[in-house]
C-alpha cells in the first residue's frame, strides 16, 4: 500500500468566539488582598474544578442545612490525627453535623487525645520490639467501655462517648464521641475484628465488640435512610465506611426508603477506588450528584468548614 499526506488546505473552521468552551475570564480567580475577609477569600477563588466543587459542596451542606436535612459525615482516624476535631466538634455544636460514622482506629486516638492529650505513636521505631500498640489504658479502659456500654443496651459510639463524656480526662473538650453523647448526636463506630490495637489486649471482648458494632451499624443505617435532600461526607476512609455506607444504603432502600436525591462527597488525599465507586457513584446513579475533593485533609476540611460557616453567616 501506497500512502499520501494528507492535506489541511480545505478545512472547515469556525470562530472561537461561536465555541462552546469550558473556561471563560469570568471564572478567573481574583487575588486575594491583605486584610480581606474570608467571604472575600472565598469569592476569589476560580470558579473551575475543585474550587467549584467546594463551592456546590458548602451550599448543599447549607441548604441541607437550612431545610432540616441529614448532613451525616464518616471519617477515618487520620482526621482526628491530624488535629482536626474540635472543627468537626464545632459544625456538630452548631447542629450543621446530624451524625457521623468513625471506624474504631478514630476511638482510639479520639480517647487518647482526651486522655493524655497525645497520640499517634511511632510505629516503625516499636513495632520491632513488640511494643506497638501495648498502651495499657487504652486497650483496658476502651475495652471496659465498650463491654459497660454493651450491657447496658448501647452501641460502640454511645458507650465510649459517655465514658470519656463523663470522665474527668482533661482535654475530654477535644472529644469526637463526648461531644457525641453530651449533644445526643449518634456516633457510630464500625469495627473490623483485628484491625485495631485494642484488640489484641486481655479485656477484649469479642461478643461485646461484634455486637456493639452491629448495633451501631444498625443505628448508622437509620442516619442513611434519612438522606433524603442531605449529604453524606466521607472523609478519609478508603475501605471501610465506604463499604459500610453502601450496604446500609441498599438495606433502606430495600426497606422502603426514599434515598435518591441527596449530594456525596469524598474528600481524600489520594482518591481510591472504593469511596469513588460506593460513596460519589453509584449511590447518586438514579439521582442526586456525587463530588470528590482531593487534598490534604489538615487544609481542606477547615476550608469547606469555613465555607460553610460564612454561607450560613455563623
Amino acid at each position: 500500500m501506497k500512502f499520501k499526506p494528507a492535506s489541511s488546505s480545505k478545512l472547515k473552521t469556525y470562530s472561537i468566539k461561536d465555541r462552546k468552551s469550558k473556561v471563560s475570564v469570568s471564572d478567573f480567580a481574583k487575588p486575594f488582598n491583605k486584610g480581606d475577609a474570608f467571604e472575600d477569600f472565598l469569592n476569589s477563588l476560580p470558579t473551575i474544578l475543585a474550587a467549584q466543587n467546594l463551592k456546590q459542596i458548602a451550599s448543599a451542606v447549607i441548604a441541607a442545612h437550612k431545610n432540616n436535612k441529614t448532613v451525616a459525615v464518616g471519617i477515618g482516624a487520620h482526621v482526628i490525627k491530624v488535629g482536626l476535631s474540635p472543627v468537626i466538634i464545632d459544625l456538630m455544636e452548631r447542629g450543621i453535623i446530624s451524625a457521623i460514622a468513625i471506624n474504631g482506629a478514630c476511638i482510639v486516638h479520639d480517647f487518647e487525645i482526651a486522655y493524655a492529650g497525645i497520640t499517634s505513636e511511632d510505629v516503625d521505631a516499636e513495632i520491632g520490639k513488640g511494643k506497638f500498640g501495648m498502651a495499657e489504658e487504652t486497650g483496658k479502659l476502651l475495652n471496659g467501655a465498650i463491654k459497660s456500654g454493651v450491657k447496658k443496651g448501647w452501641g460502640i459510639g454511645k458507650s465510649v462517648g459517655e465514658m470519656i463524656n463523663k470522665s474527668k480526662y482533661p482535654y475530654k473538650d477535644l472529644s469526637i464521641l463526648a461531644a457525641g453523647a453530651r449533644l445526643d448526636i449518634p456516633v457510630t463506630v464500625h469495627v473490623a475484628v483485628g484491625t485495631d490495637i485494642i484488640h489484641i489486649h486481655p479485656q477484649m471482648d469479642g461478643s461485646a465488640t461484634g455486637e456493639g458494632s452491629h448495633r451501631d451499624f444498625k443505628l448508622f443505617a437509620g442516619v442513611v435512610a434519612a438522606l433524603e435532600g442531605g449529604v453524606y461526607l466521607n472523609i478519609g476512609s478508603a475501605v471501610l465506611l465506604p463499604e459500610v455506607f453502601l450496604k446500609a444504603l441498599t438495606l433502606v432502600r430495600n426497606l422502603g426508603y426514599t434515598v435518591e436525591n441527596f449530594t456525596t462527597v469524598n474528600m481524600d488525599f489520594i482518591q481510591h477506588y472504593r469511596p469513588l465507586t460506593n460513596v460519589v457513584r453509584r449511590p447518586t446513579k438514579e439521582g442526586g450528584k456525587g463530588y470528590t475533593l482531593t487534598g490534604h485533609h489538615e487544609i481542606m476540611v477547615p476550608l469547606l468548614a469555613g465555607a460553610i460557616k460564612e454561607g450560613l453567616g455563623k
